[in-house]
């Protein structure tokens, strides 16, 4: 399906593009018809191309015909022949279908499911909704000393990072308590969540990677490290690793060796799922500048507590046990045992929902799903699909409309129609209660997130807002958009099951946004 030759910086950015140097020549020339016909489209009509769409059989005004052969005409470039494309417009003001091509066909959404399970998560969690971390001493606190552990009671928290202030502040908690010494182990409750961790149906080769990273009650450092490749002195020498923060838990295996000075590098990354360890594979240039990699954790809770085992040893807390996970131990400390010592509670869904939808954060999605669960009394993924599901269906989205395996669309046991898309977007539009964090988590186009590239220097750039969406043959941009009248547009863009190479798909959705940012009555 792919190589691991270099960093996976983003979840969205699941596929690789296999090109030559035709495909390539390809793309140029296809890129300048796909802007040409966009540019054409603004000013005048064109005879239709074949039909592609079921529009309404009522006739539609002039405006609206020109608007909906335009998009027919970009995605009939002979390219795209090979993709299947769902497409829907729909005008917020009047509720009208401006455009519709097989929108109530299932297709893979990709990250696209993030709209989803936010518009389920704000409405049946609120905007306000935060986590709570909870330490308790589970034991008596005497002459400086805990006899017992500290237990950390996680609820799922995904924003707690390396560097940030927290774990510090919380030894100066524990200071402040009187505690020098911790005679006990630092454990860590992650029972607030199922263990099942990983999506229904991921990939087990992207399992090592950051995007892949697993859900937990308890979660640090979106639960991935930094793994630093540098090349040796000369080549056939080992190449030097480095990880960061140390207390990954990761066992790393590697065979990389410094190639030549002029030799592409190539990195792999390999963990079997439950394994810690982690097995390194390629070589790098001799002379280059070191690589970063980006990989996840096999254990969160485990490396919640180390890290948190080694803040408080740094800030003077002396620590006799070691760190553990609760499931590991047969002798847990009981559930509200103890003094709580320190509450520490997120920022709300409404600030997390940021990172979640203008990066694409995987491990965000995942976290509200199960939250969705937890909030009925069943901490699981799948409780939390039940839960989106109820919230949704009053909105107009049926069963047979939504297929949900994951949260963050990872899985491709994931479809949903582009209509139930639409639908979703646009009563978050209509509710007073939803609209406004919603609207602000959203990639603008030319400006930030996953947009912040595309589109710049056309109508739609600081116009636009949407989610992007991209893994191995799928893309997807669904959001909102305003024409050239002032009129608010709902839209939904799904292609699938294409060989044509992934920027031409990128740039395809791309136009029909823009043409519609130049709409006018």
């Amino acid at each position: 399906m792919k190589s691991r030759s270099s960093v996976r910086l983003q979840p969205d950015r699941h596929s690789k593009a296999r090109s030559t140097t035709a495909r390539r020549a390809g793309l140029t020339a296809c890129a300048a018809t796909i802007v040409a016909l966009t540019l054409a489209a603004c000013r005048s009509a064109r005879p239709a191309p074949p039909a592609l769409s079921a529009h309404p059989t009522v006739p539609a005004p002039a405006a609206i015909v020109r608007l909906q052969h335009d998009i027919d005409a970009i995605l009939n470039q002979p390219v795209l022949a090979h993709s299947y494309w769902g497409v829907l417009v729909t005008s917020l003001k009047s509720n009208e279908t401006l455009y519709t091509l097989n929108a109530r066909r299932l297709m893979m959404p990709a990250s696209n499911m993030k709209v989803v399970t936010l518009a389920a998560a704000a409405d049946r969690l609120g905007w306000d909704y935060s986590y709570e971390t909870r330490i308790v001493a589970a034991g008596s606190i005497a002459n400086g000393t805990l006899d017992g552990d500290l237990v950390v009671v996680g609820s799922g928290d995904p924003s707690l990072m390396d560097g940030d202030a927290p774990l510090e502040g919380w030894a100066a908690r524990l200071k402040q308590r009187g505690i020098q010494r911790i005679a006990g182990r630092i454990v860590g409750d992650d029972n607030a969540f199922s263990d099942e961790g990983l999506g229904f149906g991921w990939s087990w080769d992207d399992l090592p990677d950051d995007y892949a990273a697993g859900a937990g009650a308890l979660q640090f450092n979106e639960n991935a490290v930094r793994v630093t490749v540098t090349p040796g002195p000369a080549a056939g020498d080992w190449a030097g690793i480095a990880v960061d923060p140390v207390t990954s838990g990761l066992v790393i295996r590697s065979t990389v060796r410094t190639g030549e000075p002029n030799s592409a590098p190539h990195v792999e990354t390999h963990r079997l799922p439950g394994s810690a360890e982690l097995e390194l594979r390629g070589s790098v240039p001799a002379g280059s500048a070191p690589g970063v990699h980006v990989v996840s954790v096999d254990n969160p809770t485990l490396f919640f507590v180390t890290a948190l085992r080694h803040a408080l040893i740094a800030n003077g807390i002396d620590v006799r046990g070691p760190a553990m996970d609760i499931d590991d131990i047969r002798d847990a400390p009981a559930r509200g045992m103890g003094a709580p010592i320190v509450s520490f509670h997120s920022p709300p869904l409404s600030t997390l929902a940021i990172r979640l939808m203008k990066i694409s954060q995987n491990l965000y999605a995942e976290t509200f799903l199960t939250t969705l669960g937890a909030a009925t009394g069943q901490a699981s993924a799948a409780a939390g699909r039940t839960t989106a599901q109820a919230v949704l269906a009053p909105w107009g989205v049926s069963e047979g409309d939504l297929i949900q395996r994951d949260g963050s669309g990872l899985s491709r046991y994931d479809y949903v129609t582009p209509e139930a898309l639409v639908t979703i977007l646009a009563h978050v539009d209509r509710d007073a209660r939803l609209r406004g964090p919603f609207e602000a988590a959203l990639p603008i186009a030319g400006r930030d997130g996953t947009l912040s590239n595309r589109m710049k220097g056309t109508p739609a750039e600081g116009n636009a807002r949407a989610k992007t969406g991209s893994m191995a043959n799928v893309r997807a941009l669904s959001g909102y958009v305003t024409t050239a009248d002032g009129e608010p547009l709902v839209f939904s863009i799904l292609a699938n099951n294409f060989e044509t190479p992934a920027d031409v798909i990128t740039r395809t959705a791309d136009a029909i946004v823009v043409r519609l940012a130049t709409f006018k009555r």
